[in-house]
């Protein structure tokens, strides 16, 4: 079984040091701490991802918009291409 590359042995030596680090009075204080990190991150991934969908289907919505309107631009935008390039 390994865990983020690591044995057994390995992270029972860590979680030794932790505990010699902080004391088993602010074990839990410490565990509480990482837990609201952990889970404030994985809101905001899960908003990051929500906020990507919304703009990904307006970002769609103006893409038809433009390809309907592009035909009549380009249209327009032609002839002055072609005034420019024989000046030059």
């Amino acid at each position: 079984m390994r865990i983020l590359g690591m044995g057994p042995t390995e992270l029972i030596i860590i979680l030794v040091v932790v505990l010699l680090i902080f004391g088993p009075k602010n074990l839990p204080k410490l565990g509480n701490a990482i837990g609201r990190t952990v889970k404030g991150l994985r809101d905001g991934m899960g908003d990051k991802k929500e906020d990507k969908a919304e703009k990904d289907g307006a970002v769609a919505a103006e893409a038809v918009a433009e390809d309907a309107e592009a035909p009549a631009e380009s249209v327009a935008a032609e002839p002055a291409e072609k005034k420019d390039s024989s000046q030059a």
